[in-house]
């Protein structure tokens, strides 16, 4: 469990003091915290829970979440963001949640545009941002962060293999000081956001931290479904393919490794 008076202590000094909100059981954060924001949360405001019983990621796929195994946390976003930047909000996610994890774990994340959380092939975690715009401008987002922590097993038909924290490091990793560095990470990238050269740095600090986004071949799923080579992210946290018939800007959907086909 966590140990919240503490949780209050660590995070004084942030956006996010007394914004606290825990459940031990909850349908989903995010939608804990939407509904929180349609009723005047503020920014910074945090909604966390021990399990999720009805966790979800994006494209409405299902986000398991186990009582006590893993980290399920949603905040609130007030930004003065217009809606252009809003798909570098994801992104700047990633960077703190992959900052987070290499903090209590000493492990590196390897971010898969636009929202995985992988180590190695598998993946620990994910990101599903939802908002609300008004007059071009962003109302509120509710930025999403779920992390396999504690996990031993998993189901054997997901599309990309799962793992833990606690089974890439060997260790058991406190959820605790992972949370208070992955909300103290928040609070930068998201001020970075504001940033006048944020569509420049946001982008090449993913490119930095992922193996995906520059000189791999993948195949895109989606609306824009096609199969290429990637050549970076541009100014607006898009993703550019090479294709057979040229570069393409994905605005939306996902991305694998293209599969390796092999006859016998």
């Amino acid at each position: 469990m966590f140990d919240l008076p503490s949780l209050e202590t660590a995070l004084a000094s942030t956006i996010f003091a007394g914004k606290l909100q825990f459940s031990s059981t909850t349908g989903s954060t995010n939608s804990d915290a939407i509904a929180g924001a349609r009723s005047g949360a503020p920014h910074g405001s945090v909604y966390f829970a021990d399990e999720q019983t009805a966790g979800r990621g994006r494209g409405d796929h299902a986000w398991h979440s186990a009582g006590a195994q893993g980290l399920y946390v949603s905040v609130v976003v007030r930004i003065p963001l217009g809606t252009a930047r809003m798909p570098l909000l994801p992104l700047a996610a990633g960077l703190a949640a992959a900052s987070a994890v290499r903090a209590a774990s000493g492990l590196t994340v390897d971010l898969r545009w636009p929202n995985d959380l992988l180590i190695g092939p598998r993946k620990t975690g994910g990101i599903l941002v939802e908002s609300q715009s008004e007059r071009g401008q962003l109302g509120f987002a509710v930025v999403g962060i779920g992390i396999n922590v504690h996990q031993q097993s998993f189901a054997r038909d997901l599309a990309t293999p799962a793992t833990s924290l606690d089974l890439e490091s060997g260790r058991w990793i406190d959820r605790q000081p992972l949370l208070i560095a992955l909300l103290e990470s928040l609070e930068t990238e998201t001020r970075a956001l504001l940033d006048s050269d944020a569509g420049r740095t946001i982008p090449e600090r993913v490119a930095q931290a992922s193996t995906w986004v520059r000189g791999r071949e993948v195949e895109v799923h989606g609306p824009q479904e096609c199969t290429g080579v990637t050549e970076g992210l541009d100014e607006h946290g898009f993703l550019l393919v090479r294709t057979g018939s040229g570069v393409v800007q994905i605005q939306t959907g996902g991305i694998r490794a293209v599969a390796v086909h092999r006859n016998g």
